[in-house]
């Protein structure tokens, strides 16, 4: 059996993942499918993603995975990354697009005027390192706070029950940058890209054994 399933619907960045997990869990057997079977049978399921909303969502219900996703994120320790964090939610405005509707709250865009502390212009999309101030929880173990991980990113998550939000990071202003919620973990950065705190936080999702 599968011991790791990442889900492949055409949009992720799925090399980087897969490597990233081998490395830090070089005994389990990680596979990377868009066979809904295979994530069913999954011990674990990581669920990553590039692109728009609109595609990425296309994509996934051309494969057959909406339910597979959607049972694996309701059963089994389940981590979403980036666009795999903002298709949980109910909306994005990302093309005015419903996502999976499991967590409740919408996707929405930086403004198009952004300015850090000194007047200067920001960029959208948001992209490279930032600060990430989590909350308490296993996947946060042994990752020193205000730790640095990698974006790239438009959009972010806004939840509606703030008992789901397990980090924010700045840009300028306050965002959510992670959600949790009972076996379910997901970030809006790229713990693949993100050094040794991302393979970090990879380390406790293997090992974490949710309640």
């Amino acid at each position: 059996m599968t011991d790791v399933a990442i889900v492949d619907y055409g949009m992720g960045n799925l090399r980087s993942v897969y490597q990233a997990v081998r490395k830090i869990a070089p005994d389990a057997v990680v596979s990377v499918t868009d066979n809904p079977g295979m994530v069913a049978a999954a011990g674990r399921v990581v669920f990553p993603g590039q692109g728009a909303m609109r595609d990425c969502m296309r994509e996934m219900e051309a494969r057959g995975l909406r339910q597979a996703v959607l049972d694996a994120a309701r059963n089994k320790p389940f981590l979403g990354i980036c666009i795999g964090l903002q298709m949980l939610f109910e909306h994005s405005t990302e093309g005015d697009v419903p996502g999976l509707g499991l967590l409740p709250g919408e996707v929405v865009r930086f403004a198009h005027d952004l300015k850090d502390a000194q007047g200067n212009k920001l960029k959208v999309p948001h992209m490279g390192w930032n600060r990430v101030h989590h909350g308490e929880h296993p996947l946060w173990s042994g990752i020193e706070q205000d730790a640095r991980f990698y974006f790239v990113h438009s959009y972010y998550v806004q939840p509606r029950d703030a008992a789901l939000v397990q980090a924010s990071s700045d840009y300028p202003q306050p965002f959510v940058c992670a959600v949790a919620r009972d076996n379910l973990f997901a970030v809006q950065f790229h713990p693949e890209k993100s050094a040794a705190a991302g393979l970090k936080l990879l380390q406790n999702f293997i090992n974490w054994k949710p309640a």
